[in-house]
């Protein structure tokens, strides 16, 4: 649960009765969880609100798809984890030509290359 173990779990409820008390600590509890459902109510609304204004465009629309690492995942790794897990009779056959070099001039010893006055 949130990346918590069972001694951290356990010194927060240690500490949690220390601060709020026996007495308190129901209340401060049922408080805690109201706020956590508000949160949660207006970040899905917001949501909801952000897909109405962009349009029928953008209904796909998810804002987790922000994330640098989602975004990169859902965009570029896709098509590779398809292509990747496809079965050997559903890949297109590869048709290459065969290799040939084009023809180098090569320089002699001492010899300077010829200078390129747009490369610089």
């Amino acid at each position: 649960m949130f990346g918590l173990g069972w001694w951290e779990i356990g010194a927060l409820v240690v500490i949690a009765l220390l601060v709020f008390g026996p007495e308190k600590l129901p209340q401060a509890a049922s408080q805690a969880g109201k706020t956590l459902r508000n949160l949660r109510r207006m970040a899905n609304n917001a949501r909801d609100d952000l897909r109405a204004g962009l349009g029928p465009e953008f209904s796909n629309f998810d804002p987790a798809d922000l994330n640098p690492r989602n975004f990169v995942r859902k965009h570029l790794l896709d098509d590779i984890e398809e292509d990747w897990n496809k079965k050997p009779d559903e890949l297109e056959p590869a048709v290459t030509a065969p290799y040939t070099p084009e023809p180098v001039d090569e320089l002699g010893y001492g010899e300077l290359p010829p200078y390129d006055a747009e490369a610089t």
